[in-house]
């Protein structure tokens, strides 16, 4: 049974074929995952000793030496994307994650950049003030011919076009300003820009690195940020949250076509939707009840969605009883009179407030309990705040970690981010529809598998990673690993290839136990037999499909060929699947002046 035509479904749906993330405690979304479904909180607690900032400020009796800390910061990998040291150095460490960030989703995704013809919008939300914390503004006048350089490194304004050239990218680049909704409002002009046709492909997402970091900071009553340091999403006791960073970004593509291109598909956004609270009886900056009502209920309209079928509901949860209860007041409006249950949910508790990278923690969790059909706990909530009054909505608190099974037969979350400055964002996901059934793998078919680095250190780290990943997950087929190897990963200096006839094979390989199966070199010499090959536009192809056909062609790419591996996958059923993306080697680079 093939895949469905693209036409079977709803044209207003966006697949997450990619996702890459860094949260405190957390350098991977697999990390992330498992610190939520095992209830571990990532807010650090600092020795003074720590903490860059004034001494004073240290040692007022309000100061709260908590902080989501992210341990890459101030580390880059820039050889992977051609920049120079002293050009990553200038670049503000938002710019710098964002764009690991964003090749990883592509590489997650399957997709290598250098053999993409699509174009690519770049969606993407920072801080404007970590620019100027990290480094003064280029001075035009001294730093001379450099300076638009410099300034373009040091700009928060264009992380996103930054993020296209150094990927060797084109489409659309828009970096957004909307506080701590950022990520939100990425994801929804992302949304709209694939739903009418001008782009492709998406990346879009968050970036968000707290300077000086790691900090904590000064509490005041009746303010967001917590007393001891603790989130408590809904609990009595709450008295805010803490400050953290981290980045998320996702690649998106219209659903109909990631079925149709094979991709792997975490989970579908069904609807976005974003307003702001202009004029309000409310405080500035505080939610507006009927206003981000109006934006929670209009995302599920975008998305044809009954709030009946909504089964997970990840909040903004700041953990201050005042802004919960304004939250879940909005949010019960939208939902109405249910007589089914919505489970609610806040992962501030596990990882702070990451600012405009917030809402991705939230999007990314909700995400991964779709993929993975699970609910993790919310964490630091021991007392159900009683003003909530949940027993009058159709939320309940997830308190464990628990499988998930909803009433209505399908999975769907919506996940609501809040910015100050009245902005309100909801994103409804759905789960991913089911992949048609295919016919088994057919055994003992030799494959090509290939792996390629920078160099002989990243080569033995990509082995060991993929080793890791085949014994863990004894369901990935070899026809989907060699074709997500092969057509999605970009092709580098030093070189791996294996022909091998099954899974068993592949993992002997990686592990060196099987001999004569493997070669690396980076020399450019040409195939030994020129014969024994075709020839395409875009490379070798071998002149059978025979082990020996193979091999000659494995050792033809790994001295230096090019092979169009388009052309060895046609005809083929393998699909994308996640595989471990590239193991950057990241450096400290920083810099405080000009």
């Amino acid at each position: 049974m093939t895949d469905s035509p693209e036409q079977d479904y709803d044209p207003g749906d966006v697949a997450i074929i990619g996702m890459s993330l860094r949260a405190p405690g957390a350098r991977t979304k697999e990390e992330f995952w498992d610190n939520l479904v095992h209830g571990r909180e990532s807010v650090s607690f600092l020795a003074k000793d720590d903490i860059h900032v004034d001494e004073t400020l240290i040692h007022s009796p309000f100061y709260v030496r908590a902080c989501g800390v992210l341990d890459t910061y101030d580390q880059f990998d820039p050889s992977v994307f051609g920049i120079s040291d002293r050009m990553a150095a200038a670049m503000t460490p938002e710019n710098r994650l964002y764009l690991e960030s964003a090749w990883e989703a592509l590489e997650d995704g399957g997709y290598d950049p250098d053999r993409l013809t699509a174009e690519v919008g770049m969606y993407g939300a920072n801080n404007p003030q970590t620019a100027a914390l990290y480094s003064s503004p280029p001075d035009r006048v001294s730093v001379g011919p450099e300076a638009i350089e410099a300034s373009l490194a040091w700009s928060p304004d264009t992380m996103t076009s930054n993020a296209l050239y150094y990927m060797g990218l084109t489409g659309e680049a828009v970096t957004v300003a909307a506080v701590c909704a950022g990520f939100h409002y990425a994801v929804h002009l992302a949304c709209q820009s694939l739903l009418l046709g001008q782009t492709d492909l998406a990346i879009a997402g968050g970036s968000m690195v707290r300077l000086p970091h790691p900090r904590g900071h000064l509490w005041e009553e009746n303010r967001v940020l917590s007393r001891d340091g603790h989130c408590r999403p809904f609990d009595a006791n709450g008295t805010g949250t803490a400050l953290s960073s981290g980045v998320v970004t996702l690649l998106l593509k219209p659903l109909g076509r990631a079925v149709a291109d094979r991709d792997h598909v975490y989970a579908v956004v069904k609807g976005s939707s974003v307003n702001n609270n202009g004029v309000s009886a409310m405080a500035y900056g505080l939610a507006q009840p009927e206003r981000l009502s109006a934006c929670i209920a209009n995302a599920m309209q975008v998305g044809g969605v009954d709030p009946e079928t909504v089964s997970m509901y990840e909040a903004n949860g700041l953990g201050l009883p005042m802004t919960d209860e304004l939250e879940v007041h909005a949010a019960g409006m939208a939902f109405g009179k249910q007589t089914g249950t919505t489970s609610i949910g806040g992962v501030k508790g596990n990882v702070g407030h990451g600012g405009v990278v917030s809402g991705g923690f939230g999007a990314m969790k909700a995400a991964l309990a779709l993929y993975h059909r699970t609910l993790p706990a919310t964490i630091n909530l021991t007392e159900v705040n009683p003003d909530l009054d949940f027993p009058s909505t159709p939320f309940v608190p997830q308190l464990e970690t628990a499988a998930w099974d909803p009433e209505a037969g399908i999975r769907r979350a919506g996940i609501t981010s809040i910015g100050g400055g009245g902005y309100n964002a909801h994103l409804l996901l759905e789960e991913a529809p089911e992949a048609a059934r295919r016919e088994p793998e057919p055994a003992g078919r030799p494959r090509l598998a290939t792996l390629s680095a920078l160099d002989d250190e990243a080569l033995a780290r990509q082995r060991e990673r993929l080793l890791a990943r085949l014994e863990a997950d004894p369901e990935l087929r070899l026809d989907d690993v060699c074709f997500s190897l092969n057509l999605g990963r970009k092709v580098m200096a030093r070189r791996w290839a294996a022909v091998v006839r099954s899974r068993e094979e592949l993992i002997a390989a990686l592990s060196g136990d099987a001999a004569g199966t493997t070669v690396t070199s980076t020399a450019t010499a040409p195939p030994s037999d020129p014969g024994a090959f075709g020839r395409t536009d875009h490379g070798l192809v071998p002149a059978g499909g025979d082990a020996g056909a193979l091999a000659a062609l494995a050792d033809a790419w790994v001295g230096g060929s090019q092979v169009d591996f388009g052309a060895l996958h046609r005809g083929e059923s393998g699909r994308r699947v996640p595989l471990p993306t590239y193991p950057f080697r990241p450096r400290r680079f920083w810099r405080t002046d000009w």
